[in-house]
């Protein structure tokens, strides 16, 4: 095993594998949990209708995967300021008449038979448009005015806007965004306290301000000893995941997907995994993110270039804790939030830019010193050959400019924050 997490492109299969592997069982899981609510007599809706459309996300979310592998990382990077911009335009754009409402929230464009959410896309654009700020100005973040602004003000635009929609899940999953990109950018721990108080603060502002959200808090603080109200949901999950003991009920012998179980084909597919497939197939789960987290810190310490550690350790934290908010809640161990399991959960924009994102951190996995070394001396491979992979850029560090006359007095720094020592400090 050793020598096999030796070679160049460890890293990279072993991604590819393991999202691949997740990706399969969402969609088993998926045609489980969908059969008994797609189902509808009277406009003729079959049992397959929910997933034929998640077989199409995945789709989409394939070719997204690929984009995200086969872009050069540099030019994804020049774009990462205008997808900025964009999702901004988006996140007001969805609050007008343009955007459609569903249930008191107004968080989807409706383009015929699909929706897009745009903070789905905002949490992709925050994480390299934060991670080239944070770089370009690697040599000025002891200064705690360089090192928050603007990438703070900027999330806390994006956090109101999709507050106004209102989506707690969506500012949480913000939140996680820009506390990653502050951690591998090197941010003193102090800061991280203040962080955290103020978003405890605001989290309780929230909760308090919105009668649902202030629902399932005290549902969660002390649940209905019968299990109805606002803590429905989450005690038919506890049912379902007691059901499946051991070894489970058996793959589509679930009782809890007819019906028991609201929304249990997305937000609560763990808990029909847990009825379905028992333990240990909860356990295989959790297996499955503990590898993604590892192979994608690996990523992140094992590349030169800093933005490239900066974006693949933050998105390794995005995903990973995502996931463990959405297993959290089902087991019982935090309030219900709504955040979905990524690339298991029932497709969408969420799956489509877990997938982009995806591709992005396999992408960055072949720009490893020894990857890049391989793929060009040796050829991409047959799985590069096949995918169409360009060969990576090898890593040049910008060179250092001489202090100006005069600016060591000023304590400035002369020429472009960019074109400093193009490091910064990780802890992947």
């Amino acid at each position: 095993m050793t020598a096999w997490l030796s070679r160049p492109l460890a890293s990279f299969h072993l991604l590819l594998a393991l999202c691949g592997l997740l990706t399969v069982l969402g969609v088993i899981m998926v045609l489980s949990a969908s059969a008994v609510s797609s189902y509808d007599a009277q406009t003729g809706s079959g049992v397959y209708a929910q997933f034929r459309k998640h077989l199409m996300f995945v789709a989409i979310g394939a070719v997204a995967c690929w984009i995200g592998l086969r872009v050069p990382l540099r030019r994804i990077r020049r774009l990462s300021p205008s997808a900025m911009l964009v999702c901004l335009g988006a996140l007001v754009l969805v609050l007008t008449p343009l955007g459609a409402s569903a249930d008191g929230a107004q968080r989807w464009f409706s383009l015929g038979p699909f929706s897009v959410q745009p903070v789905e896309l905002a949490k992709v654009a925050l994480t390299l448009w934060g991670a080239h700020i944070l770089v370009l100005k690697a040599d000025v973040l002891h200064h705690w005015r360089h090192l928050l602004v603007p990438v703070v003000p900027t999330a806390l635009v994006l956090v109101a806007l999709v507050m106004a929609q209102p989506n707690l899940s969506g500012t949480i999953t913000l939140g996680v965004v820009v506390l990653a990109l502050l951690w591998f950018a090197g941010a003193p721990k102090r800061l991280f306290v203040v962080v955290f108080l103020a978003g405890g603060a605001g989290m309780l502002t929230l909760a308090l301000t919105a009668e649902y959200r202030l629902a399932r808090v005290l549902s969660f603080l002390s649940p209905d000893p019968d299990g109805a109200g606002s803590s429905y949901q989450a005690t038919q999950a506890q049912y379902a995941l007691a059901d499946g003991g051991l070894f489970g009920v058996g793959l589509g012998s679930g009782q809890s997907k007819w019906q028991y179980l609201p929304n249990v084909h997305n937000d609560f597919i763990f808990a029909l995994i847990g009825e379905e497939l028992g333990f240990l197939g909860c356990v295989v789960v959790l297996a499955l993110f503990g590898g993604l987290a590892i192979v994608g810190l690996r990523i992140a310490t094992r590349n030169l270039d800093p933005w490239i550690r900066m974006v693949a350790g933050t998105s390794t934290v995005f995903l990973t804790v995502q996931a463990a908010i959405n297993i959290g809640y089902v087991v019982g161990l935090l309030p219900v939030t709504g955040v979905t399991l990524p690339l298991v959960s029932y497709g969408g924009t969420s799956l489509v830019v877990t997938m982009l994102l995806v591709g992005i951190l396999a992408n960055a996995a072949r720009h490893e010193p020894e990857a890049v070394v391989a793929l060009r001396s040796t050829g991409p491979g047959r799985l590069g050959r096949l995918l169409r992979l360009p060969a990576p850029e090898p890593y040049h560090p910008p060179l250092k400019q001489p202090l100006q006359r005069g600016t060591a007095r000023k304590g400035g720094l002369a020429g472009d924050p960019g074109q400093g020592r193009g490091s910064v400090r990780s802890r992947p």
